[in-house]
């Protein structure tokens, strides 16, 4: 199965091509002011009109009012809301509803416990985001360059829809695809030169990276099941 790849915090449109040219299968756009990946409405409107049709979009928010959301889906007409704040499972699946989108729901994880929340969110969430925890003094809670033990996502259930997410780059992408096998990885300030500014060249590495893992995590996941019948 070909890991899915996200490419979120877009802001220009060389950088969206770079994503789109080499194949990413999502790309995100960041609502939130405190972010220097946030973007305007005129301008997520015009890199959404660009990726129509090649990637599917994703709107980042974070603990986001349904005005907020209005309007963001009538400037990009995402294919996805992305929820990044402390919103409740009743608050995720009323959004689904109201705007009739899949919804993906990013969960903090520091330690082997953070994945209690799993069982709330899984079924109300199409798609679980798993990045690292920020700090208790960060002013977000994404986007920060920082990783956590990918080995405590080995207990998840293997059906489980989840975005590996959390200090991933082109170098060691493939590393954290092999520990996880995620089925999909979402990158931002992996793929910077600065906080907020995209490099084309990293992200058309990082791409690359991820295919290219396709292969051991195939090898691995043949042994899972070869253990499991033994």
């Amino acid at each position: 199965m070909t890991t899915l790849v996200k490419i979120c915090g877009l802001r220009t449109a060389e950088a969206l091509d770079a994503a789109l040219d080499a194949q990413a299968d999502f790309v995100g756009f960041v609502f939130f002011p405190p972010s220097p990946r946030h973007i305007a409405f005129d301008d997520a409107r015009s890199l959404g009109a660009r990726a129509r049709g090649r990637a599917q979009t994703a709107a980042l928010t974070v603990d986001a009012d349904d005005a907020l959301h209005e309007a963001i889906v009538a400037a990009l007409q995402p294919d996805m809301l992305q929820l990044h704040g402390k919103e409740t499972p009743e608050r995720v699946a009323a959004l689904r509803t109201k705007f009739g989108r899949p919804v993906m729901k990013a969960l903090p994880v520091e330690t082997q416990a953070d994945l209690a929340a799993v069982s709330r969110y899984a079924d109300v969430a199409d798609w679980l985001l798993f990045d690292a925890r920020a700090p208790k003094d960060a002013t977000r809670p994404g986007g920060l360059g920082r990783a956590f033990d990918w080995a405590v996502l080995k207990a998840l259930d293997p059906g489980l829809r989840f975005m590996l997410s959390g200090g991933l780059d082109p170098a060691n992408v493939a590393e954290a695809l092999t520990i996880t096998q995620a089925p999909a990885v979402d990158v931002s300030s992996g793929v910077e030169n600065s906080p907020g500014v995209k490099d084309p060249d990293k992200i058309r590495a990082f791409i690359r990276a991820a295919r290219s893992a396709n292969a051991a995590v195939e090898i691995e996941q043949q042994r899972n099941v070869n253990r499991a019948r033994s």
